[in-house]
């Protein structure tokens, strides 16, 4: 009865979560950087970040915080500081002994607990996925489909999530992949700092419609 709408709800995601943005830069940076694992953890992070927003706009919160221009701007300048915080950590980054670069590539120096919250914090802060389920929950979705159904798809959206940039997370943690990276070491980590403040300052800049 719903297939519909839900064909329809996974196709606008589809669309939604393969464009670029800070959850796959945060996804590539965190593989690269620390390998597989953080990068797969990151990856849960973010999907786990999904209900949050689901859970609000069953709640009908996001639709308080679409319609308060000072709530709206307190998110949005909360998630773009988190984004240039970091940013600005991997534009500091400095050339690595190339004795040492093997030894980082195989170091397990990030716990799976912080990769986890980066991409759960960069995902739920994110004020553009606010409005972004925000418009899901009362356009796309009808009022009347029952709520249980409205969560199951809010759990298939936050599993299609995490499973999109689980691949991504496999794809630039392979060997080969960060090898390639770790040669241009520190520019690498330049380059993401300055896609993350980027995004920082395009998102702070951000206004309300």
């Amino acid at each position: 009865m719903y297939w519909t709408e839900f064909l329809t709800v996974a196709l606008i995601h589809l669309l939604a979560v393969a464009s670029p943005g800070p959850d796959f830069a945060i996804v590539v940076r965190e593989s690269v950087a620390y390998g597989r694992r953080a990068g797969l953890f990151t990856a849960f992070g973010v999907g786990t970040g999904i209900l949050v927003h689901v859970t609000y706009s069953l709640l009908g919160i996001g639709l308080i915080v679409s319609q308060s221009i000072v709530l709206f701007n307190a998110l949005k300048w909360l998630a773009a500081a988190y984004l240039l915080y970091i940013g600005i950590k991997a534009l500091r980054a400095r050339p690595a002994d190339p004795a040492s670069a093997e030894l980082n590539l195989a170091a397990g120096e990030r716990s799976g607990r912080g990769a986890f919250v980066t991409g759960f914090v960069t995902n739920g802060l994110n004020p553009k996925a606010t409005l972004f389920f925000l418009s899901l929950f009362t356009v796309v979705i009808n009022p009347h489909t029952p709520v249980a159904v409205q969560a199951g798809y809010g759990l298939y959206l936050a599993l299609a999530t995490a499973f999109w940039f689980c691949l991504v997370a496999w794809l630039f943690s392979q060997q080969r992949v960060r090898a390639g990276f770790a040669r241009m070491g520190h520019w690498f980590d330049r380059l993401m700092g300055a896609v993350l403040v980027g995004i920082g300052v395009k998102l702070a800049l951000t206004e309300m419609r």
